[in-house]
């Protein structure tokens, strides 16, 4: 009889007559040298970008422009505490009475001409570009400034998004309409789209309820560690330059893929 030790397939290993006994030994060699199967990346069909603070440098003075708005710091700083923090202007000049949207709006357009002036490309978006241009990957834009802003970006730098939606485009992010809008047009299913974007409130939170993959962008670190995010607002990756974003595809998508998809 053999020992109570001898278990499951050493057991019948044992058991078995010499001849079974080689095979089954050859088999189980065979089995415990193959390597383990290598983990199949996601296929990356779309990029979509915000455009101020990632693709172009801010150069708007947000604080600014909202104590303008509201009156004055003690203004601003209730309107700030009433949200918690931080403000959606274009979502709360939607509930003024007229006269106080059309001062609003004078004051954004103003603030917005003047950053037109010192329009800057973001480090890396050019390269970037071509990269996704050269895997035959789509991009496109979603930003809350209004369509001369993109289309002097487009004329500016030579980088046409497509489409580039703009601040006419209602509803604005963080609503997932105008990215879902984007993958509806590219005939794209969203979790195949990357959202890139320098603001958890807006690109996140737009991406996280399209159903895409988000990616932040926090030159700073103003937003702090990964992990010390909350999950509602949490992106997919976070990078610290629009250079860290050539590792993340390359890293975790599957790229050659898009070579064959027509997404018209």
């Amino acid at each position: 009889m053999l020992p109570r030790l001898l278990l499951g397939p050493h057991r019948v290993l044992l058991a078995a007559p010499p001849l079974r006994r080689l095979r089954l030994a050859r088999r189980a060699m065979s089995s415990a040298a193959a390597p383990a199967p290598a983990q199949r990346r996601r296929p990356l069909r779309g990029v979509v970008f915000d455009m101020d603070g990632t693709l172009t440098v801010p150069v708007i003075d947000w604080p600014a422009m909202h104590r303008e708005i509201f009156g004055g710091e003690t203004a601003y700083a209730a309107a700030r505490a009433a949200g918690g923090g931080t403000i959606d202007i274009l979502h709360l000049i939607e509930s003024w009475g007229p006269d106080l949207q059309r001062h609003a709006y004078e004051v954004i357009a103003r603030f917005e001409r003047e950053g037109l002036d010192r329009l800057q490309i973001m480090p890396g978006a050019s390269e970037l570009c071509k990269f996704l241009d050269a895997k035959q990957i789509r991009r496109g834009l979603i930003t809350r400034n209004v369509k001369d802003a993109v289309d002097l970006f487009h004329q500016r730098f030579g980088m046409p998004f497509v489409p580039a939606l703009s601040r006419e485009f209602r509803p604005y992010k963080p609503d997932p309409a105008p990215l879902l809008h984007i993958c509806s047009t590219w005939n794209i299913p969203a979790h195949e789209v990357i959202m890139v974007g320098d603001s958890l409130k807006d690109d996140v939170v737009c991406g996280k309820r399209a159903g895409a993959i988000t990616c932040l962008l926090d030159e700073t670190g103003r937003y702090g560690p990964h992990d010390s995010l909350p999950e509602d607002v949490k992106p997919d990756f976070m990078v610290s330059s629009l250079a860290e974003v050539f590792t993340v595809l390359e890293k975790h998508f599957d790229l050659e893929q898009t070579k064959y998809y027509d997404g018209r």
